[in-house]
């Protein structure tokens, strides 16, 4: 997990430098380099891979494409600190979606931890005035479908990850070629080596996401990434000229807080009931 964040803190630092591409034209490269490096890899492997649960491979391709082309676009248009910060809510519709997908029950003092991170994206809209709600709306929505592609590759213990990964761009290269051929915007120069650099970041950090998923609990791994924002932050300061205030500090701190007493709950729950077994 922790090679998995330094790869898509990258990914998410060469996005902010091509704010003059179409988000859906970034997901294209993204996929289309993604897709070749996981096919060769597999037939290397002589792995199947079509992967054998199609269903739950296909549900994890379009919601992984839906919320990666929607977070691409937060970045590219608000500081990549609230961007990265919105994205963070995700674990909690991973658990609400698991209660539907896997028979996880949510308690009620996990709709509180809930209710203190959204009140921290709430502070962290406020915090600034490059943070408009329609972007922050959009950006719930890309936490959203974040979750339920988390589910799915929890749904997918038994398949390669290599196929897990290759499904998000088979899904995804169909649909942004059609987006793209409406909306293209020829990459220039430097462009070129970004876009590569987006495709090859994306391969090792899917791969080792869904390798710590599978080898482990989510909530052993989970807190973890959000390492993330302190890259964010730093990389706004630095390279972007975005000073957050006191506000959105204590937006972001809320936003993590509230999950990271989700995850330490979650995991109290899962001693217990390893106990009682």
């Amino acid at each position: 997990m922790l090679i998995s964040v330094g790869c898509f803190a990258a990914v998410n630092l060469m996005v902010k430098f091509l704010p003059h591409l179409p988000a859906t034209e970034l997901v294209l490269f993204r996929s289309l380099i993604t897709f070749v490096i996981s096919y060769l890899l597999l037939r290397g492997k002589k792995v199947n891979p079509w992967g054998n649960n199609k269903k739950w491979l296909l549900i994890r391709g379009i919601a992984g494409t839906t919320a990666l082309t929607v977070f691409f676009y937060t970045i590219q248009k608000m500081p990549l600190s609230a961007a990265v910060t919105i994205q963070y809510l995700s674990p909690f519709f991973t658990a609400f979606i698991a209660g539907i997908l896997l028979g996880e029950r949510t308690r009620w003092v996990q709709w509180l931890f809930f209710v203190i991170s959204f009140a921290g994206i709430v502070v962290v809209k406020g915090s600034s005035a490059q943070i408009p709600p329609a972007l922050m709306a959009l950006g719930i929505f890309s936490s959203m479908f974040s979750g339920l592609a988390y589910n799915s590759i929890r749904k997918l213990k038994d398949e390669e990850p290599l196929v897990v990964v290759m499904y998000f761009p088979l899904v995804a290269l169909p649909i942004m070629v059609a987006f793209s051929f409406f909306n293209w915007v020829t990459p220039v120069g430097t462009d070129w080596l970004l876009l590569l650099g987006i495709g090859l970041m994306t391969q090792f950090a899917q791969l080792y996401m869904t390798k710590s998923y599978q080898l482990s609990e989510v909530n052993t791994v989970a807190p973890l990434k959000y390492i993330g924002v302190i890259f964010a932050l730093t990389w706004d300061v630095v390279l972007f000229d975005f000073i957050p205030n006191a506000q959105m500090y204590l937006g972001i701190a809320l936003v993590i807080g509230g999950v990271l007493l989700n995850l330490r709950f979650k995991s109290r729950l899962n001693k217990r009931a390893r106990k009682a077994a």
